[in-house]
């Protein structure tokens, strides 16, 4: 148990002394993710918001054969603009969110009682501009229910007779469930964090050691190789879960930076959601750290163990990946799937929806028993003589 401590803490030590590690580890990964995360949010929110408030504007082919369209228009808060020449380039080319195009026969059909088309020009592809666009196509629609309204009644009609169906909607979200919709991606961060945490560590520790040579005089201590290994990857799973634990900090914080309140969202990361965090992260630490152990015991170099484990840091994306393409309810048997476990309980922790004892119990337990197997395996690896040979 001595030789286990004193290994561990030889490790944390030289890895503190190399202060462009610690800075990657401890301060680049912990907070440039949640920095970049506020403020990609910030900005998004804010321009929507500041194009909401604006007038918006709108370029007009035929605006003289709709007077009383446009007038509705700028009443609703449109500023009517000269269109371009030709619309479907501009639009194509980004030179306009939208183009609307009123065709000389609007009025005629318009004073026969027939429908009136009107043209709206946009590109679907051009995310910048579907806000533009929805908001002017709620426009159109309002004065066109309106003045439907307006023709029935003219004729003796009920307005109402035309909506024989009303729906009443009860939306049973919450601002803290439409807030876990916002931030899904907190998961990932976290397990990408971890991977980010150890890998350095995972790298120096085997590999670093074995491109050093200073592999086989610590195999020549009297000392078995289990010990070893302990000592190494608790030093590696330290470091993996003090990332962990900054980014969660870190994520808790740029949350009250961001303008949730004004999308009527909220964002709860107290302590219950780190314990809960922490609690299931924990054995998955130690699955990443072992196989980022295991890789790094295979590479006979620094770089070719950094080869291996940059090819290991796409296994978190799948559980992400799979639950964006493949929206699933939430069942059972997801919590016993090391990654998928962690991801689902961290999204129903962000948008507060009850956790069962037993859902936790099967999510830690599935995965303690993985890092147990990974652990023995990276052990097996340990115990062989080819590791000892440097290269």
């Amino acid at each position: 148990m001595n030789a286990m401590f004193v290994v561990f803490w030889k490790e944390i030590l030289e890895n503190l002394r190399d202060r462009r590690t610690v800075i990657n580890t401890l301060l680049t990964g912990p907070l440039m993710a949640p920095l970049m995360f506020a403020l990609i949010i910030n900005a998004s929110i804010s321009r929507e918001l500041a194009k909401a408030d604006k007038p918006l504007p709108v370029p007009v082919v035929g605006a003289e054969h709709a007077p009383n369209l446009i007038a509705a228009l700028k009443r609703s808060g449109a500023e009517i603009k000269d269109a371009p020449a030709d619309p479907e380039k501009a639009v194509r080319e980004q030179d306009a969110d939208m183009v609307l195009r009123i065709p000389a026969a609007f009025a005629k059909s318009w004073t026969d009682g027939e429908p009136a088309q009107v043209e709206l020009v946009y590109d679907e592809s051009q995310r910048d501009a579907q806000g533009s666009v929805a908001r002017l196509r709620g426009m159109l629609e309002a004065y066109s229910q309106q003045n439907g309204a307006l023709r029935l009644v003219a004729r003796g009609i009920a307005p109402s007779v035309m909506r024989p169906l009303a729906i009443a909607e009860r939306d049973q979200s919450t601002a803290q469930t439409r807030g876990g919709g916002l931030f899904s991606m907190l998961p990932y961060f976290f397990i990408l964090g971890v991977f980010i945490g150890g890998m350095a560590l995972a790298i120096d520790t085997t590999a670093g050691e074995r491109e050093r040579q200073s592999l086989e005089p610590l195999f020549v201590n009297p000392v078995r190789r289990s010990t070893l290994l302990a000592g190494k990857l608790g030093a590696t799973v330290a470091f993996a879960f003090t990332t962990l634990l900054l980014s969660i900090i870190a994520f808790s914080v740029a949350g009250q930076f961001m303008p949730i309140d004004k999308l009527g969202i909220s964002l709860q990361m107290g302590f219950y959601f780190a314990a809960c965090t922490l609690l299931v992260m924990l054995p998955l630490v130690v699955l990443l750290c072992s196989l980022q152990t295991l890789a790094a015991a295979f590479a006979k170099s620094f770089r070719e163990a950094q080869t291996y484990l940059s090819l290991l840091m796409f296994v978190p994306v799948i559980p992400t990946m799979m639950l964006s393409l493949f929206p699933l309810k939430t069942q059972t048997w997801m919590y016993a799937v090391p990654l998928m476990g962690q991801h689902v309980t961290i999204l129903r922790l962000l948008r507060g929806d009850p956790i069962l004892p037993e859902q936790l119990t099967l999510c830690v337990a599935a995965t303690s028993v993985a890092a147990l197997v990974c652990v023995w395996i990276t052990a097996r690896i340990y115990a062989s003589e080819r590791l000892a040979i440097s290269a």
